[in-house]
């Protein structure tokens, strides 16, 4: 029968597994069905491996999880524990709001003072209550005329990585994974990204400039949510890859279809209808949750 692993995740700052609530959440497994069990990091993450060949047993069993574990700050997640396919070789992920915390859009917004105008349109367009395409093209009119010295400065002093960003890409790195960043934000902010934490590449959307200054225009074609799922099955296909040793990551409607199509589609402090469904959603945790759902132990992180 096919392996699964019950992974349960908490905050690295606010750890909140126990003893008891790992012990609780074992017991939920049916007794016939358990194989083993073992913390990833004590208090932070744990995991226990469990065998079936019902289609619904995990999204049960996650639901009986979360009942018996009511009210701790925790992700439950199932994912495989298949030996030779819980370790993706591929991560394609999202840049902002996912590994950096900044829409960087909203913050350039500032400097032309229609932040809470600006922030609001992305706020639907992440939520996919808007076509993405004609929202980044409205937002991106609305900047016509700003100096692109702006775009140094938001990077300089705004733009902040996500926790556990540099910990994610060095221990995939290292366990031989090639890591991609494909954002539907611009390219001056996901080149730099790209280089601080060692991505081997990265797509991204281009503000068009003249004389210095934005234009209010986006170079076409838009890497929108059709491109991101472009660029996702490109690195798939180029590496030779099968979906299941794959993994998305990214919290936009404009992440679905590529999280959709990844082996292990990560939804990361994401918006409601793109929790609703991936393949595991994280919430409370830091990026190293990502680690956590592939089977590493703590003593097996990289330090980026």
């Amino acid at each position: 029968m096919p392996i699964y692993a019950l992974v349960l995740t908490s905050p690295p700052l606010r750890p909140s597994l126990s003893d008891f609530a790992v012990s609780r959440a074992f017991s939920v497994i049916p007794e016939a069905l358990r194989r083993g069990q073992r913390w990833l990091s004590h208090n932070e993450a744990w995991e226990a491996e469990f065998v079936t060949n019902e289609v619904k047993a995990g999204a049960d069993l996650r639901a009986d999880v979360g009942f018996a574990l009511k009210g701790l700050t925790l992700d439950i997640n199932i994912v495989t524990a298949e030996p030779q396919l819980r370790r993706n070789k591929l991560l394609v992920a999202d840049m902002e709001s996912t590994i950096i915390q900044q829409e960087c859009l909203d913050e350039l917004a500032d400097f032309v003072g229609l932040r809470e105008k600006i922030a609001g349109i992305t706020a639907r367009a992440m939520a996919g209550e808007l076509d993405f395409d004609a929202a980044i093209k409205e937002r991106v009119g609305l900047l016509a005329g700003l100096d692109v010295s702006a775009l140094q400065e938001v990077y300089d002093k705004r733009v902040t990585l996500m926790p556990g960003a540099e910990t994610l890409i060095a221990t995939m790195k290292a366990n031989g994974a090639t890591c991609a960043l494909v954002s539907g934000g611009f390219d001056f902010f996901a080149e730099k990204i790209r280089d601080r934490l060692g991505f081997h590449s990265s797509q991204a959307n281009r503000l068009d400039v003249a004389g210095g200054k934005l234009t209010g225009r986006v170079v076409e074609p838009i890497l929108g949510r059709e491109a991101k799922l472009a660029a996702f099955e490109g690195y798939k296909k180029q590496h030779g890859l099968t979906r299941a040793l794959t993994m998305a990551t990214g919290d936009g409607a404009n992440d679905l279809a590529m999280i959709k199509a990844a082996g292990l589609g990560v939804a990361f402090r994401a918006k409601p209808v793109v929790a609703a469904e991936a393949d595991a959603s994280i919430t409370y945790g830091d990026l190293t949750s990502l680690l956590f759902l592939q089977g590493y132990a703590k003593d097996e992180f990289v330090v980026g």
